[in-house]
């Protein structure tokens, strides 16, 4: 699999459409089928990259994020691979679940993101980094959950933006959300807060 990655500055308009909501794919995802064996972002993203090399040569990886809820260990049944394509001017979403593509659509929006490293930890390990510093404890104490793992680059990491990273949702009903961002080369948590 070979993903063009060209490097550019995320924009600021790219950071408030992180920053204000995740479930960015959401709109692009299908109902996931039941019994769907659950699986890390890393496993669907060979399939995901070969439908976006078909649909554009210069095609680059820009986000991924889960499209059904997260279950244990950083997987879930389905995950969503946004491409971007400098040639087109478009951007494609692929859903993959059960090792298949099952809806592939384009975004219908501008979202100039820059693209993600070649190298990064997958979903479960920056999970298990997520949960140690902060997200168990925010479940047991506010009966909370783990909604969204995202991985993009740029507006997330502080000391540098550059950097991909990780980004693991927990809600609760009758609590702010936590938010934790792991760097998704090295694991380690780079920020975390409540809102």
């Amino acid at each position: 699999m070979s993903v063009h990655t060209l490097s550019k500055k995320p924009s600021r308009r790219y950071g408030l459409l992180v920053l204000a909501g995740v479930g960015l794919l959401a709109t692009s995802a299908i109902q996931v089928s039941a019994g769907s064996p659950p699986f890390s972002a890393r496993d669907g993203l060979d399939l995901a990259a070969d439908a976006a090399l078909t649909w554009a040569e210069d095609a680059r990886l820009i986000y991924i994020e889960n499209d059904d809820s997260p279950s244990t260990g950083g997987s879930a049944s389905q995950w969503g691979y946004l491409f971007a394509s400098s040639s087109l001017e478009k951007y494609q979403v692929y859903a993959v679940e059960g090792g298949k593509i099952r809806k592939a659509s384009d975004l219908g929006f501008v979202f100039d993101a820059p693209p993600l490293p070649d190298r990064w930890i997958d979903s479960g390990e920056a999970f298990l980094a997520a949960e140690e510093d902060g997200g168990t404890e925010f479940r047991m104490k506010e009966q909370g959950e783990l909604s969204t793992m995202l991985l993009v680059r740029g507006v997330l990491h502080d000391k540098n933006p550059n950097r991909a990273t990780w980004a693991f949702v927990y809600t609760a009903t009758n609590a702010a959300s936590l938010f934790v961002v792991v760097d998704a080369e090295s694991g380690d948590v780079v920020r975390k807060w409540r809102g």
